[in-house]
């Protein structure tokens, strides 16, 4: 019988999908820590779980630890291993398992993947391609590289993630006022980096002991920071079928040696990187925790096969065998336009299932009423799987062309 705690910090949708899936996993007893009462999650998954401990911040190391005591003493003392998915909770969680000597990713490489900044400064250590950057803690170090870089970069927080509070600047006025808006500090610095232009991919891998064993490959359109800066863009992610040419040859290579570089233990990780038009790549930033934006259903449906479960089973030290990649599969994501707090309609829905419905295998669409979306995946989405990759590419082109989400 193995013994783990899941850590969430909220009980959020995409948490508690990851959690029930961790739950049915034979010879496991699973206890959950939270800042959330037990009382929202599912009446269901609080059958499944052994134990439930709530404390004041579930982002806290120390409050973590002992709350990961109290469930072991039940579980006679046992303990095997504890994790989450949340990317913010990667350093304390590895803080609080050095305090209870469990397994997992340590607190120097959960720091190297967290802090973006210290992140390139590894990869560059290591030989790795990826976008310049500066760590600025004054005005003055940021517009000195925006001189000394070039202009438009991108203007993010060193420990970001899934985009947020980063955009482009295109000259040194714009950089000035961004700068005023969130001025850099000696003890909260900016990350300024390079603006990329190419094609735009995730590198998505699982890893056992240090070594990677599995990855997928998926292409963004547009680029997310694009995404970002248009809210009426709807946008997709293809996974194609074949990533074994040459196109991809840079990453394979690259991708394995940058988790290496970072400390990658075992799980999943999610890595964004571009293919300028010279076909030379840089990475851009590496999360260690599983994708989001529907990518792990992405994957098992490509696969055939169920990438959640078989995440949450290495997390608690089982195998893993890799899959083959049998379709091309992709998601369109839909984005309410036009202005209101509510969706009011969907238009185009009979045309794209009557053009497109024999390649749906799952959708969520936004119901009348819905709340407008606070996040760049937007109200909903579609997810298309056929063998053929065009056919895929096509259909996500006509998703995007055909429905509408408005707002009122």
């Amino acid at each position: 019988m193995r013994h783990a705690i899941f850590a969430v910090p909220f009980a959020l949708d995409n948490t508690i999908k990851f959690v029930e899936i961790a739950a049915q996993l034979p010879d496991l007893r699973l206890g959950v820590v939270s800042q959330d009462p037990a009382e929202k999650l599912p009446a269901e998954l609080r059958k499944r779980i052994a134990a439930f401990e709530r404390v004041p911040d579930a982002m806290d190391a120390r409050q973590l630890a002992n709350a990961a005591r109290k469930i072991a003493k039940g579980f006679g003392g046992e303990l095997d291993a504890m994790f989450g998915i949340l990317e913010q909770l990667q350093v304390p969680l590895a803080e609080a398992r050095a305090m209870l000597g469990l397994p997992g990713l340590s607190v120097e490489a959960a720091t190297n993947f967290r802090d973006k900044a210290r992140m390139k400064d590894v990869l560059r250590a290591h030989d790795l391609p990826c976008a310049g950057h500066m760590l600025a803690r004054t005005a003055q170090d940021a517009l000195r590289f925006g001189d000394e870089c070039g202009f438009p970069v991108v203007v993010k927080p060193p420990a970001g993630a899934g985009a947020k509070q980063t955009f482009r600047v295109d000259n040194r006025d714009e950089l000035e006022r961004a700068l005023r808006n969130m001025p850099p500090r000696p003890q909260q610095p900016v990350l300024l980096e390079e603006f990329m232009q190419g094609r735009e991919f995730s590198f998505d891998s699982m890893s056992l002991g240090g070594e990677q064993v599995f990855h997928s490959i998926s292409c963004y359109s547009p680029t997310p920071l694009q995404v970002m800066e248009a809210p009426w863009i709807q946008w997709n992610v293809l996974l194609p079928r074949d990533i074994s040419g040459d196109e991809f040859a840079a990453i394979r290579t690259a991708g394995p040696r940058a988790l290496k570089a970072l400390g990658m233990a075992s799980g999943m990780t999610h890595m964004e990187w571009f293919q300028r038009d010279d076909g030379s790549i840089a990475i851009s930033e590496v999360a260690a925790r599983p994708p989001g934006a529907q990518f792990m259903t992405l994957m098992s449906f490509a696969h055939d096969f169920n990438f959640y479960r078989a995440w949450a089973d290495v997390m608690v030290g089982g195998a893993f065998t890799p899959p083959d990649r049998r379709y091309a599969c992709g998601a369109a994501y839909l984005r309410a336009q036009g202005q209101g707090r509510k969706v009011v309609e969907i238009k185009g829905l009979d045309r794209a299932q009557q053009e497109l419905g024999e390649l749906v295998v799952e959708a969520k669409l936004p119901k009348k009423g819905t709340p407008k979306s606070t996040s760049y995946e937007g109200e909903g989405y579609v997810v298309l799987r056929h063998e053929d990759t065009e056919v895929v590419a096509n259909g996500l082109r006509r998703i995007v062309e055909i429905l509408r989400v408005e707002l009122g």
